[in-house]
Order: C-alpha cells, then sequence, then structure tokens
C-alpha cells in the first residue's frame, strides 16, 4: 500500500487518531477545510481511480456508521449490516463497483472512533442477532497497516453475545487479529478467486495460496471462517479451476470452522463497462453472454449462472456436506435449481445465516429480546 498524499479534515486535526495515523505513515500532511479539496485534485488527474487510491483523507464521518447492506431490488438480500469505517480501496480489481460508487473514489478513513463506538453500543443494546461487516464500501483489513481499528472492533464483540463482526479481505494483513480474546465473535473472512481471475482481474491483492495461509493463522489463533466467491467468473475451463481452489481450500482448513460460502457470479451496472474497458484494456471479463438483469445490472444469461452454481455447490458438497452455501442477490428460481430449496422454505435467509452464527460462534440466544 503506498499512500503518496495525506490530507487531514480541519476538524480532526487535533484529534489523538489522527495524530497516530500521520506518526505511523510519516507522510507530510495537509490541512483542508472540506473533502471538495481533495476531491478537485483527484479528479485533476488521468486516472482518478487510481489516485484516489494513494491519497488518504483522514475526517469525521457526519452520519451514520451503523447501516443496512444496500442490497438488489428483486433479488435475495441476506439482510447483511454495514459498519462504515472508511471508503475505498488500495487494491485495484476490474470488477468493483467501488470505481462509480463514489464520486470521486478517495481513501477516506473516519476517525471518531468515539462516535462509532457510542452507536455501536446503542445497536447492540437492542439484543437482537446482528451480524455486522466492515467490507461492504471498502477491504476491512487494509487499514490495520497503520490503525488499530480491528483490534478496537475485535475486543469489543468479544464483549457481548448475540452479535457476529465479519472482517473480509483479499490481504493477508491479519496479523493485528493475533493474540485478542476474540470470543469467536469476530469471523475472518475471505473473497477468493481462481488464480487466473487473481492474477488478471485483481491487480494488488494477495495471491490465492497466501489468503488460505492467512486463514489457516487466523483458524489456528481460534477464529471461525467464512468464504466468498464473489464474483465468480464464467470463462474456458473455469469449472475445473474453481474446483481446484475449492479443493485447496477444503485440504488446508476445517470445514467445521466454516460458518458460510457465498456464490455470486459477476454482474456490474451498464456504465462500468467503458470503464473496465479503459482501465483494464486487456480483461476479457465484460464480453462474455451478458443480459440486462431485473435490478438493472449486467448478469450472465440465467442457465449459464445456475450451470455454474450447481457444480460448484457440488464439489463444496463433496467436502463438506453440511457446510452453510448461499447466493448472494439471486432469485427464487436459481435457488430452486441450485440448492433445492428457496429461502422462505428454511425461515428466509437472513434467519438461515443467524442460526449459523449462533452455532459457530456461541452467540446466546437466551440475551436475544
Amino acid at each position: 500500500m503506498r499512500i503518496s498524499k495525506l490530507f487531514i479534515d480541519q476538524q480532526v486535526a487535533d484529534h489523538p487518531l489522527t495524530q497516530s495515523i500521520q506518526a505511523r505513515l510519516d507522510v507530510p500532511a495537509i490541512i483542508v477545510q472540506d473533502a471538495r479539496q481533495v476531491h478537485e485534485l483527484v479528479v485533476s488527474t488521468p486516472d482518478p481511480i487510481l489516485s484516489g487510491k494513494e491519497i488518504l483523507y483522514l475526517s469525521r464521518n457526519q452520519g451514520a456508521f451503523f447501516k443496512r447492506c444496500p442490497g438488489t431490488r428483486n433479488y435475495t438480500c441476506c439482510d447483511y449490516r454495514i459498519l462504515h469505517i472508511g471508503t475505498f480501496c488500495y487494491m485495484d480489481c476490474a470488477y468493483c463497483i467501488l470505481q462509480t460508487y463514489f464520486h470521486p473514489p478517495v481513501l477516506e478513513f473516519f476517525v471518531n472512533h468515539e462516535d462509532l463506538i457510542a452507536e455501536l453500543n446503542t445497536v447492540l443494546a437492542q439484543k437482537s442477532i446482528f451480524r455486522i461487516g466492515t467490507g461492504e464500501f471498502t477491504d476491512s483489513m487494509i487499514w490495520t497497516l497503520w490503525t488499530d481499528v480491528a483490534r478496537l472492533l475485535v475486543d469489543h464483540f468479544a464483549a457481548q453475545q448475540h452479535a457476529v463482526l465479519e472482517l473480509k479481505t483479499k490481504t493477508t494483513a491479519v496479523e493485528q487479529l493475533q493474540d485478542l480474546n476474540h470470543n469467536r465473535k469476530t469471523i475472518a473472512a475471505w473473497s477468493l478467486n481462481t488464480p487466473r481471475i487473481i492474477r488478471t482481474e485483481e491487480r494488488g491483492t494477495a495471491g490465492l495460496s497466501a489468503r488460505i495461509d492467512a486463514a489457516a493463522r487466523c483458524e489456528k489463533w481460534g477464529y471461525p471462517l467464512a468464504f466468498h466467491f464473489d464474483p465468480l467468473i464464467i470463462y474456458d475451463g473455469c469449472e475445473q479451476e474453481y474446483f481446484h481452489v475449492i479443493e485447496n481450500l477444503f485440504s488446508r482448513l476445517s470445514a467445521q470452522n466454516m460458518v458460510w460460502i457465498s456464490l455470486g457470479t459477476l454482474r456490474f451496472p451498464p456504465a462500468m463497462k467503458p470503464l473496465i474497458q479503459k482501465r483494464f484494456p486487456d480483461s476479457k471479463i465484460v464480453y462474455a453472454e451478458f443480459i440486462r438483469g431485473r435490478d438493472g445490472k449486467m448478469r450472465y444469461f440465467k442457465p449459464l449462472r445456475i450451470d455454474l452454481y450447481r457444480k460448484i455447490i457440488e464439489c463444496i458438497r463433496n467436502h463438506a456436506p453440511d457446510i452453510v452455501v448461499y447466493l448472494c442477490m439471486e432469485d427464487d428460481e436459481v435457488w430452486q435449481k441450485t440448492l433445492g430449496f428457496k429461502p422462505d422454505d428454511v425461515g428466509g435467509l437472513a434467519h438461515m445465516l443467524d442460526m449459523s452464527a449462533v452455532k459457530h460462534c456461541h452467540l446466546n440466544l437466551d440475551t436475544i429480546a
């Protein structure tokens, strides 16, 4: 990770966390009045997306830290909750929606953790099961290179009995998780893909073996694990390559310690196609057989999605018959034809995942309202 410029909002210039990050980065800092000064600099560069990955902006989150997953209309959502610690990512994946989600995209980190913890305490006081993650608008672990945010959150979740924190990453930056008394309330999670896709479409990410090695370290430290094959990308020979990933995964890690595995195929807003073509001229992922889905996103033709899901689910089941597998943003027909049931048949997707979290993370149902 390379930070070439550090900008600090004047509101947080004297914040202790701001000063701590400055000391760790050792990059000259520029105090700004507001975000517009940072955004104007980024948009003036030839590749604002790439430039935004090297500029860190420290600010105060003026909105809510705790959010619902935006999901996708007309497709089943898992009712995930987001803890909004920062935005964007230094890694550069061709398919990443964050390229168009933020305007312009900038690495922004919120330093007012006192407000984050206060809001989180209010949420946890509701005594409901919550699955909470920090990896929706950013990678969960990149910030551990110069902050203690993972330690802060792991310690906080360990002290309660009815919510889990999922830290999802494509890095190997797990050192901060070692020697923490996590009480199995934090799930260490990785996005996985084939070595070919990692090499060609996921610039700056850790390799497959390195990700699994990091997961093995977390398992040794007692963390429950989760994995996300999203996006699955269709290309000649992809099935066998995904099978090899799955075989590698289960040869290194215990299926009994995996809370869930999610599957989702490549999807993107139509406006992303020219952006991917421009920024990743060697990429072939946008030239497959797509249709516009009910959410307006480009998706593989449904029979192609179903065929790939079936094959991958069968491979997973051969290694771990009882593991919880779910689909990200698919409809009932796809669920029925790939997993053999619809979410409503088991009380809903959210309930299915909640119960898996209860089982693997030792949540106490007696504390639930």
